[in-house]
């Protein structure tokens, strides 16, 4: 079994046709088991292709894991399978919930109470258990907090320590919100305890307003996101860290780039702790 080390990609399937022909690929990559459960034929053999090149890691959209309604036990069947036959590292969904009987397509932000900590904690743990592995659970960006009665970080913090899981800890989440909140972005990664994040994700955002970011996933990485995240390597050691990109995907040349930077903060970070 790989261990999960470097720098990760979200593939996506237009990138598939570049990521099969490239001399070189990431260390690991990422997709939503949902946008691959269940296809056979030519669409499974081109994604075995892929598994075969790189480690392959999971990250849920639908697993609605702060939502009202009760877990979907089938569904988590499926990723189970779907991760064994993959041989996939992990399985890391969003601390979030995602339908109201029918999918709502977005990701909503669950209430910051001791009872909404207790509420996760407790699906989170039937989660594993069904899974048989730890969940790796993912801070979201906001852009509201709706009945709050403690910060973010005491939030996220609560919930991994209930439910004794792992953190995908997402540097562009952090950003975004301590503008979007005007909060310490730098705090809350201090915050985090390092022992339980398991890898990082790094994207770009989009500007709506002075004070308001909008987590797209399709834009370049912007220098006070990259800053972050080298403070964040500072602060709990180098990580492995997956680049985002959902939307107005750009050439695989210039990914490549934005995986070099990743690969370049890494070794400098690395290097000083050396």
């Amino acid at each position: 079994m790989h261990e999960l080390t470097g720098v990760g990609l979200g593939l996506r399937r237009e990138l598939i046709g570049d990521f099969l022909q490239a001399e070189q690929v990431p260390d690991f990559i990422e997709v939503a088991p949902e946008n691959w459960m269940g296809f056979g034929g030519r669409h499974a053999k081109q994604f075995a292709t892929c598994v075969e090149r790189a480690p392959l890691i999971c990250h849920g959209l639908s697993l609605s894991i702060g939502g009202p309604h009760p877990l979907d036990l089938e569904f988590i069947r499926q990723i189970k399978q779907f991760l064994k036959q993959h041989q996939a590292l992990l399985y890391s969904e969003h601390l979030s919930y995602t339908h109201d009987g029918g999918y709502l397509y977005d990701l909503l932000p669950i209430p910051m109470t001791e009872a909404a900590v207790r509420y996760v904690a407790e699906r989170i743990l039937k989660v594993q258990d069904q899974l048989g592995q730890r969940l790796v659970i993912e801070n979201v960006s906001t852009y509201a907090m709706p009945a709050a009665e403690m910060t973010e970080a005491e939030f996220v913090v609560g919930v991994l320590e209930a439910a004794d899981c792992e953190l995908l800890l997402d540097v562009n989440n952090v950003y975004v919100n301590s503008i979007n909140h005007g909060s310490d972005a730098q705090a809350f990664i201090r915050a985090m305890p390092t022992e339980r994040v398991r890898y990082l994700h790094i994207a770009g955002h989009e500007q709506a307003s002075p004070d308001l970011l909008i987590d797209t996933h399709g834009v370049a990485i912007v220098d006070p996101v990259w800053d972050l995240l080298r403070y964040t390597y500072q602060h709990m050691g180098v990580r492995p860290t997956l680049l985002e990109r959902d939307f107005n995907l750009p050439a695989w040349s210039v990914l490549q780039q934005e995986l070099q930077q990743i690969q370049r903060i890494q070794r400098q970070e690395q290097h000083h702790v050396d």
